[in-house]
């Protein structure tokens, strides 16, 4: 990039900078960005500059993949129900380890080499993230739905400075720990905590007009035409609880709610920083 083509992605950015600073930001990281190298390297340094410039950032992540391979290797199926794992004790023992374990560590110290500072924290800290029992047609075990959301520690990890790093396990009064989903999850914290943005990233453009054309890429939706684009079929399948997240952060005061490609890079600096931004914007 020639240095004319730098000033000019500067100046473009400087509005946003200064629109995003001291504000906070949750990101959802889950996904192919968790699993390729390159992508993951892309989102660390997004993120270190994200601190850099002053804004707040919060990742929230998953781990699927990994927590399959795991239980693959000690012999226990994966089983999934309408897209969720079914969770006994055994596989929620190997949950908890392998998300607020090796892959929470992990991450934190790829963005600490990457030259951010970041804190591993999982939802049973500090009663976090607290749960109940999902309750459905089908058990799913130690499936859990978020009751409440303890925001004190992620707070205080903010004003030190920090980039909290949230592992989606939780936990009850009663000693029992759950499997969360990771994107109910960012939503809760996000509303909890007065975030401006949530941030979803996938392995899909956005919400597309017709799913099997990526081009047909929907920018732009006011939460009040979820339901209709429900009715037409265009919001179906795994896009459905992925967009209720969104919906249900913005009706719970997070100014916007972003679904985007996180197949590409610095897709994150793309969206927050430039003027054609990227994915599907909720408001």
């Amino acid at each position: 990039m020639d240095s004319s083509l730098t000033a000019k992605v500067l100046t473009q950015a400087m509005p946003y900078i200064q629109k995003y600073a001291g504000e906070t930001i949750v990101v959802k990281y889950g996904g192919n960005a968790m699993l390729n190298e390159d992508l993951k390297a892309a989102v660390m340094s997004d993120i270190v500059l994200m601190q850099l410039v002053g804004v707040n950032v919060v990742l929230v992540h998953g781990g699927g993949p990994e927590i399959s391979s795991m239980l693959k290797r000690v012999g226990i199926e994966s089983k999934f129900i309408n897209g969720m794992r079914v969770t006994d004790k055994e596989t929620m023992d190997i949950v908890q380890q392998v998300l607020a374990g090796k892959v929470n560590k992990s991450l934190t110290q790829h963005l600490n080499h990457a030259g951010g500072k970041a804190i591993g924290l999982c939802g049973l800290d500090s009663n976090m993230l607290m749960a109940e029992k999902m309750v459905t047609g089908d058990d799913l075990g130690y499936v859990g739905e978020i009751t409440e959301v303890n925001s004190e520690v992620i707070n205080d990890a903010i004003n030190d400075g920090y980039v909290p790093i949230i592992a989606t396990v939780a936990g009850d009064y009663k000693g029992n720990v759950y499997n969360i989903n990771a994107d109910i999850a960012a939503a809760h914290i996000a509303s909890k905590i007065g975030a401006k943005k949530l941030i979803l990233m996938t392995d899909i453009r956005g919400l597309l007009q017709d799913k099997d054309d990526e081009d047909s890429l929907i920018s732009v939706v006011n939460v009040s035409e979820v339901s209709q684009l429900k009715r037409e079929g265009i919001i179906s399948g795994g896009m459905i609880p992925k967009i209720d997240c969104c919906v249900e952060a913005v009706r719970q005061g997070v100014s916007r709610a972003h679904i985007i490609d996180g197949r590409i890079e610095h897709s994150i600096l793309i969206e927050l920083f430039s003027d054609e931004g990227i994915g599907t914007m909720f408001y």
